[in-house]
């Protein structure tokens, strides 16, 4: 009960904070998001109170990992839209294999929604037993499992693995 608490209190903070407006329907709408973000949220980074402030590491490394998704997604576009204007239309598209040591739920699911917002690629498949995610690359440079997982997944992975696990 005290984690739902405190990410209420964090939730609504942050309403107020990015909506900058304190009149009474964007309280109310603070209140409503505040509660949702709280109840949504309560197990993804620890069961207690006690556990939210002592991993307090991975909120920090997940305010890192939104601009670091919002940057790859930023090239990607530029990508999409370079291949979209050039003429000869410069793709291979295919399905491959990449390695990912992730195990828990929430960080397999952030990977392969972290990939499928990009332009370019989308998580097709995972396999969780054998930690692979099968991901559709619209230009698939090799289908070596390892050099795939370098160019796709790392980058995530390794932010996403201090957050979840």
């Amino acid at each position: 009960m005290k984690t739902r608490i405190i990410l209420f209190i964090l939730g609504f903070l942050t309403w107020v904070l990015l909506s900058w407006s304190l009149d009474l329907g964007h309280i109310f709408i603070g209140v409503i998001a505040g509660a949702i973000v709280s109840f949504v949220s309560a197990g993804f980074f620890g069961g207690t109170a006690a556990n939210i402030f002592k991993n307090m590491s991975r909120y920090l490394w997940f305010l890192y990992y939104i601009p670091l998704v919002m940057w790859e997604c930023l090239k990607a576009n530029i990508d999409g839209a370079y291949r979209v204007i050039h003429p000869d239309l410069p793709i291979n598209p295919g399905i491959v294999k990449v390695k990912t040591n992730l195990r828990s739920d929430t960080g397999l699911t952030f990977l392969a929604n972290s990939l499928t917002i990009k332009p370019g690629t989308m998580t097709v498949d995972i396999d969780k037993e054998g930690g692979f995610l099968y991901v559709h690359w619209v230009d698939v440079k090799t289908q070596d499992i390892q050099i795939a997982t370098e160019l796709i997944v790392r980058k995530f992975e390794r932010v996403l693995k201090r957050i979840f696990e």
